[in-house]
């Protein structure tokens, strides 16, 4: 049963649902993550969870990695994945 953390924030009145993904998730390829998010969308809806869904992980250098449109790129590029986790506040299985 796959489970994940996740914190379900707002960042400058945006609603955004922050999944930490395995740290393999990067290297899935482009379309298992896309089939990816698009499931973890349609379950965050289903919860009636508002807001984008970001997946991210902690790259080998200890950075954030994340997928997310463009316009949300310099927060996530200014945030430490670890403050990010201090965010947790659900968990997302099935």
């Amino acid at each position: 049963m796959p489970s994940y953390k996740v914190a379900h924030i707002k960042e400058q009145g945006v609603d955004l649902v922050i999944v930490f993904v395995p740290d393999s998730f990067p290297v899935e390829g482009n379309r298992a993550q896309n089939e990816a998010i698009i499931d973890l969308e349609r379950r965050t809806k289903a919860l009636g969870w508002a807001g984008s869904v970001v997946p991210v992980w902690k790259n080998a250098v200890g950075t954030t990695g994340f997928i997310a449109k463009e316009s949300y790129h310099p927060f996530f590029k200014s945030v430490s994945f670890d403050s990010l986790a201090k965010n947790i506040n659900k968990e997302l299985s099935w």
